[in-house]
């Protein structure tokens, strides 16, 4: 049964900080319930609103989001943003941009953090395409999903063999605000996971928030749990069908919804027995925050593919504009290298020839000759990255993701009813 299990601390630091940091003393740490063969009692008026939330998320995938490949990828990095932002990263999302771009070519001046950022994005691509496929996960799978987190801290990789905790002291656990199981429970509970995670005893939202209510109990990392934890939301959703294309931004929702976050997970770690009226009124208290906050999440992706729509039909025009001011016909031909390109802007808003030329599949002279016709045309901006290496920047593109950073940094999604609740970057400039 779930419960708080008594433990001691016996610090081992003698010097070097406050004598405050050096106690030694009880704490108590938490053990869940497995989940696989969990029996939920959930309220019917909960079933019925996670059902209508998983409908509303399925029709993202339908004919009338003929774009929503593109805006996937535009979502996958909002989403990437807001969720190291969780964790105090917060470049902009040019930076971010160019991160992700010298993950393949030389890229000056680019910060640490963007590059935290497009690690994570790749954590959370990663967690939507290849543990989609696999016919079976493991707890090998989400072990290398933390490793391409932090590919270059090799001291957090592997589940952990050490106490870890939320809050409170740096050195010890006494008077932290959680701490999860010991590290002699964590294969056990993981190896749980991974079978509830491959099964469907539960509806795609309800298993989703189970998974990651428990990843997040376990916390089975040294560091990283957080966007690990996020990422596997993606993984359930994505292995349950419900998000073919799109990548819902879950969280910026949550980032946003920070206090209710918190407090749902605080309930999930109940301690009353399984089955019991108490056990089940704190699982849905978790499950109804998750399935509102889901529900929020496809309210603002509908958003975005309509702005979006709206982005790629201004340059369009632009681009007419400009080819019959220099009597040409309207627009290139549907498979040219630019007509294609304006169709993957928001996927990659910072290119080069050398890496149009990749995702294309063209020669180099003609992705050269398609980003300077877009440049001429006023589409795209020009940055040196490298000398004598130019890139071209969709700029639009970023005041898009800065605007709807802001937007759902507001508990009312909409700066102008409430301001942003959490550090959030500025407007761009008009």
């Amino acid at each position: 049964m779930a419960g708080w299990e008594e433990a001691h601390w016996t610090s081992a630091v003698d010097s070097g900080v406050p004598r405050s940091q050096r106690r030694s003393g009880p704490y108590l740490k938490y053990m869940p319930d497995r989940v696989e063969g969990l029996g939920l009692s959930i309220d019917g008026g909960l079933a019925r609103r996670a059902a209508a939330v998983e409908r509303s998320i399925r029709e993202l995938n339908g004919p009338r989001a003929e774009n929503l490949a593109g805006v996937a990828r535009f979502l996958l990095r909002s989403e990437a943003i807001a969720s190291s932002r969780i964790e105090g990263i917060a470049p902009s999302a040019q930076q971010v941009a160019l991160a992700e771009l010298g993950q393949f070519e030389s890229v000056r001046g680019v910060s640490e953090q963007a590059r935290l950022v497009a690690d994570n994005m790749t954590v959370v691509r990663r967690s939507t395409t290849e543990l989609v496929d696999v016919e079976t996960l493991s707890v090998d799978h989400i072990v290398e999903l933390h490793r391409a987190l932090l590919t270059d801290q090799s001291h957090h990789h592997g589940l952990r063999t050490v106490q870890n905790w939320i809050g409170g002291s740096s050195w010890n656990p006494i008077g932290a605000d959680f701490v999860p199981p010991g590290p002699d429970r964590v294969p056990a509970l993981m190896a749980d996971l991974v079978d509830y995670m491959n099964g469907a005893a539960h509806g795609p939202l309800i298993q989703a928030a189970v998974a990651h209510a428990q990843f997040e109990t376990i916390h089975p990392f040294t560091d990283g749990n957080g966007r690990v934890g996020r990422a596997l939301v993606h993984t359930v959703l994505a292995r349950r069908g419900l998000t073919r294309d799109a990548v819902l931004p879950v969280s910026l929702v949550l980032a946003t919804l920070r206090d209710r976050y918190v407090a749902g997970l605080d309930a999930y770690r109940h301690d009353s027995a399984p089955g019991t009226p108490a056990a089940g009124a704190a699982t849905n208290t978790w499950l109804e925050v998750f399935v509102e906050s889901c529900a929020m999440a496809v309210e603002q992706s509908v958003r975005l593919v309509t702005r979006i729509d709206e982005l790629r039909e201004s340059w369009r025009e632009q681009l007419t504009s400009h080819r019959t001011s220099r009597g040409r016909r309207p627009l290139p031909r549907a498979d040219s290298a630019a007509a294609r390109l304006l169709d993957r802007l928001t996927e990659a808003p910072v290119l080069t020839a050398t890496t149009l030329s990749a995702i294309l599949d063209v020669s180099y002279p003609a992705a050269n000759a398609a980003l300077d016709e877009l440049h001429r045309a006023g589409i795209l901006q020009t940055k040196v990255i490298e000398r004598g290496a130019t890139a071209y920047l969709a700029r639009e593109v970023f005041e898009l993701i800065t605007r709807a950073e802001r937007a759902l940094a507001s508990t009312s999604f909409d700066t102008r009813a409430s301001a942003p609740n959490r550090s959030v970057p500025a407007l761009p400039r008009e």
